[in-house]
């Protein structure tokens, strides 16, 4: 398979029979800036300027400085989130359950609470985030939950481990497609999943030094009469203090507003903040090729955030979503399938990731043994991750690599499955970690509904409903591995099978579905004139009302 066997499909104009480049009006939502200025509300409207041009090589030093700024911050924020997440199934190894008198079910119900209050938060704190802005509400979350974290060190029964349960899901609700979010304002859409991919790559460094710190950590049982996961979940709850802390002192408010407590200076030059916004007429950077609009030749410009999607100027970062938006977003019928794909795709593996440390235990190894014993899945899901984001960027495909993730663990799930009871402590070991380190696509996903969303409330609909139904995912996973069935959960594993099989379905049947939108879109664009297709295109009204619907928008799949 080469590159140009899978092609981007806003990149395909439409069938061999159209007419040559330089007599037809393009499409794709990459093609529509100079038919989109920004609104004046845009917080980045005045460096606004159609006619500027750079060189390749001076926008490449802008996305340097923006991954060495925000990338950094943002993946030491995920490592935060990704300890107070994992601590839990670290403290299952010293005995937590125990300790607590607390039944797998009962774990099982707090996983249960924690995510309900997750999802429950998820639409509140997007609207929240809309109207005060990402720089205030991310921090303060972060804030809110590193200090239930650290507070679980004093729980004593049942009771307590869900209410710090459900305040830790209500917190985190609505972080992840906030940052997502906040992302797309300056990464743009080619860019955008590779930095996904890194940061939930920070995630699984957060379970490596989690893991190692845990193992250190848990050996402090019996000083001050506490257990070990007493002081794994202080010292973890107070290190996340002090990330958020830093994090509202660091973040920006967005491309064109970047001075703070911490940065006296802006981060850009008042040039590099133009690159940031504009759209660039300069043909040597992508190539000579050249377009028609209504009767004026354009070289292709240079693609930077309002070139890559003319879109994020319609909406201010502060602009509150109504509820309006929310009903459209959820009547996309080309959002449903990706909502399904959330849904299922990620189960086959949730419970086996969640019950790693435990299952170890349960199989023979140590405490020490069982959190070192997570370190190789973690290490390893973060290189199949990055290649698999880096493949989906350079193929410019997003099906495929997901269905690639997806078939990576159906045949670990069928070996578990069929891997004779007692004894064979290595092979068990070899196949859950596989599973647990398989290449994590959520990544790509995210920023496949990234592309196909038109505008940017639609987009942090599209991505908080997409983040809630991947939770009830999660919620439905947590429920597959059951007490009465352990500890080799056949029962459970066949369940994970099924669920995996029906998710390469879906996620091919989504694939023909947005092919099938394209190629009437096409049809349909193809029947109009020249004249109709430029007067077409320059219906801004329409197009602010339409989004993705516009015959000249293409799905990416």
């Amino acid at each position: 398979m080469d590159k140009n066997s899978i092609t981007h499909v806003s990149d395909v104009t439409n069938d061999p029979n159209d007419p040559p480049e330089a007599s037809k009006v393009q499409v794709g939502r990459e093609r529509l800036s100079n038919r989109l200025p920004p609104h004046e509300s845009y917080e980045g409207r005045h460096r606004w300027d159609p006619e500027m041009t750079w060189t390749p090589e001076e926008e490449r030093k802008v996305v340097r400085k923006t991954d060495v700024y925000l990338l950094s911050c943002i993946c030491v924020m995920f490592f935060g989130l990704q300890l107070d997440r994992g601590n839990l199934s670290n403290a299952l190894a010293d005995d937590l359950l125990k300790d607590l008198n607390l039944s797998s079910n009962d774990y099982n119900n707090g996983t249960t609470i924690q995510l309900l209050c997750f999802l429950g938060a998820e639409f509140p704190v997007q609207m929240i985030t809309k109207r005060l802005g990402f720089k205030k509400v991310l921090p303060t979350m972060m804030m809110l939950w590193g200090i239930v974290s650290w507070a679980q060190a004093w729980m004593t029964n049942r009771s307590t481990f869900y209410v710090t349960r459900a305040l830790i899901g209500l917190f985190e609700g609505g972080f992840i497609p906030g940052v997502v979010l906040f992302s797309t304002y300056f990464y743009t859409s080619t860019e955008l999943s590779t930095r996904l991919a890194l940061f939930w790559s920070t995630l699984n460094i957060a379970r490596v030094i989690s893991a190692l710190l845990a193992a250190g950590i848990l050996k402090m049982r019996g000083i001050g009469g506490h257990p070990g996961w007493f002081w794994l979940f202080l010292l973890e709850g107070l290190l996340t203090c002090i990330i958020a802390l830093v994090a509202f002192l660091w973040l920006p408010a967005s491309p064109t507003s970047t001075k703070g407590v911490i940065w006296r200076k802006p981060w850009y030059t008042e040039r590099e903040e133009a690159i940031m916004v504009n759209v660039s007429f300069k043909a040597s950077a992508l190539g000579s090729r050249v377009t028609v609009d209504i009767g004026h030749v354009l070289t292709k410009p240079c693609q930077r955030i309002l070139r890559d999607d003319p879109a994020k100027g319609l909406t201010a970062i502060k602009e509150p979503v109504r509820w309006s938006d929310i009903k459209e977003a959820w009547m996309d019928k080309s959002m449903w399938g990706l909502y399904l794909i959330g849904l299922v795709a990620y189960i086959p593996a949730t419970p086996v990731q969640g019950y790693l440390t435990l299952t170890l235990r349960r199989i023979g190894f140590s405490t020490f043994d069982s959190n070192m014993l997570t370190v190789p899945s973690a290490v390893l899901q973060i290189f199949t991750m990055l290649a698999i984001a880096y493949s989906s960027n350079y193929f410019n495909d997003r099906a495929f690599h997901v269905i690639i993730g997806e078939a990576w663990v159906l045949p670990l799930l069928v070996g578990m499955l069929t891997l004779p009871d007692g004894g064979r402590d290595w092979s068990r070991f070899t196949l859950v970690t596989l599973v647990s380190g398989y290449p994590y696509f959520h990544p790509i996903v995210s920023s496949w509904i990234s592309e196909n969303s038109f505008d940017v409330k639609k987009r942090a609909i599209t991505a908080a409903t997409y983040n809630v139904i991947v939770q009830v995912g999660s919620l439905i996973g947590s429920q597959i591995y059951r007490a009465e069935d352990a500890p080799y959960y056949h029962r459970g594993n066949a369940v994970l099978v099924a669920l995996c099989a029906l998710s390469l379905v879906i996620v091919f049947a989504q694939r023909e579905f947005l092919r099938h939108l394209n190629r009437r879109k096409a049809a349909a664009w193809n029947a109009m004139t020249l004249e109709e297709q430029a007067s077409y295109q320059s219906d801004v009204t329409a197009r602010e009302e339409d989004g993705n619907k516009r015959l000249d928008f293409r799905f990416s799949y």
